[in-house]
């Protein structure tokens, strides 16, 4: 009686579904990587950062220039010496003071109107049962589309006749809606267990105590996002309180800084307008550097779930 002898399987086939080749890595300090390096990140990483700082540098480098190495043939980069007059003079020859009240005033309020708007608006497109909610949400994505300076006759319009021309209320009104804060919290909060939230309403917690107790502690990176992206768009806005203010006693820094251009018309005026510049980007300038990393968390928060 034969017997069946077992098939051996056939030693390529067997090669072939065993492991996989290993793909040879590049050493980190071989020239290709290098190159890739170099290439792909530093340079790119480089161009943008001078991009940036170069214009903000010689803003600064300007504002501690005589009139004659501003508006001169040779290029100067450096100044001779230190001038502070610069400064001295943007901050007397125009009301900076007030000028610096009206726009912190006006950050201040509509910055935390802003944010309080955004928050339970978000809250109530996530968690809150309404009618025609989707259909919100897409024209809250629509006027993130539209450009702001579309709404500037009607909004003129409307403060004007309203009484809020040469008003800081006047200024403050017509940009309370935040559409990016709006989207960005309510991604954070479709983002969120709802088993907490559950937990609370089993506990006897309405909307009212779900938001702040539950929602709005846990969310404290997105928000903190919104809120420094509201201030450095608020203190920086500029053409919507030129066109509504036409008297210093109301004017932010940013539209008094065109008296102060109105004021030195002839070409010595060159350094103290970048003095004046320098004092209205200094102070969110701080503020931004300091609180930049909750910007990159917030952003980064909702982006994976699962």
């Amino acid at each position: 009686m034969s017997t069946l002898s077992p098939v051996n399987p056939d030693p390529p086939a067997a090669a072939a579904s065993g492991t996989e080749a290993e793909v040879p890595r590049q050493r980190p300090f071989s020239r290709a990587n290098l190159v890739q390096t170099i290439a792909g990140g530093y340079v790119p990483l480089i161009l943008g950062t001078l991009v940036v700082v170069l214009p903000l540098l010689w803003m600064v480098l300007s504002s501690l220039k005589q009139p004659g190495e501003i508006i001169t043939m040779d290029l100067k980069l450096l100044p001779e010496s230190v001038n502070l007059d610069n400064y001295r003079v943007a901050m007397t020859t125009v009301p900076f003071a007030q000028f610096f009240l009206n726009s912190l005033i006006v950050t201040t309020v509509g910055a935390t109107v802003k944010v309080i708007l955004a928050i339970l608006t978000a809250y109530a497109l996530v968690f809150v049962r309404f009618p025609f909610k989707n259909a919100i949400f897409i024209l809250i994505l629509v006027a993130l589309m539209v450009p702001p300076q579309v709404s500037i006759l009607p909004n003129y319009i409307l403060i004007a006749g309203m009484g809020g021309k040469n008003t800081l209320w006047g200024i403050i009104l017509p940009g309370l809606g935040t559409a990016f804060g709006t989207f960005l919290l309510r991604q954070h909060f479709m983002t969120l267990p709802g088993s907490i939230l559950e937990a609370a309403e089993i506990d006897g917690a309405g909307h009212w105590r779900r938001l702040w107790q539950v929602a709005v502690p846990v969310s404290g990176p997105s928000i903190a996002t919104v809120a420094l992206v509201t201030v450095v768009s608020e203190w920086n806005d500029y053409i919507w309180p030129l066109i509504i203010t036409d008297r210093p006693e109301t004017m932010t820094l940013p539209v008094g800084l065109t008296l102060l251009q109105n004021s030195e018309g002839n070409g010595s005026g060159w350094g103290i307008l970048m003095a004046g510049a320098v004092l209205v980007i200094v102070p969110i300038l701080l503020v931004f550097a300091a609180l930049q990393r909750y910007i990159v968390a917030g952003l980064t928060q909702g982006s994976v779930t699962g």
